[in-house]
């Protein structure tokens, strides 16, 4: 298993949205680094679901429900996009703030390369984010 976190803004899908559709193609994603990250994702992987721009916070955690397939919204290119499924919110959001300046996550992609949609998580990054969002993984 792989963890992940992908970037929305709230005002374009906010993570209450997605729990409503109850699913999403992640489409869009026209970064090649973020795509490989699309294309690494496996069934099942937890992925956390960050607001950015307005909060930026995590705020939720996904799980992947199909892997790698064709972007429909691309025109042109070897694009892809995967289908997520919402799990489980966090109890508490966990600020950029907060990840920042804390020893267990304060070098994580979000942070390094901040403009990436889609990041790979180490298991500590992923297990110190549920502790500071006062969540329990429900597997």
């Amino acid at each position: 298993m792989q963890y992940w976190l992908v970037k929305q803004e709230p005002e374009a899908y906010a993570w209450t949205t997605f729990v409503g559709d109850g699913r999403t193609a992640w489409t869009g994603v026209r970064n090649f680094q973020a795509r490989n990250n699309l294309r690494a994702m496996k069934c099942g992987d937890p992925v956390l679901y960050y607001h950015s721009v307005t909060g930026k916070a995590v705020v939720g955690i996904a799980r992947v429900d199909r892997e790698a397939y064709p972007d429909p919204t691309a025109t042109e290119g070897d694009w892809v996009c995967v289908d997520l499924v919402p799990h489980q919110p966090l109890a508490k959001s966990v600020s950029l703030e907060q990840l920042k300046t804390d020893p267990a996550t304060q070098a994580m992609a979000l942070i390094r390369q901040s403009r990436l949609s889609v990041t790979p998580l180490t298991p500590i990054e992923f297990k110190r984010i549920l502790e500071l969002g006062t969540t329990r993984f429900r597997k």
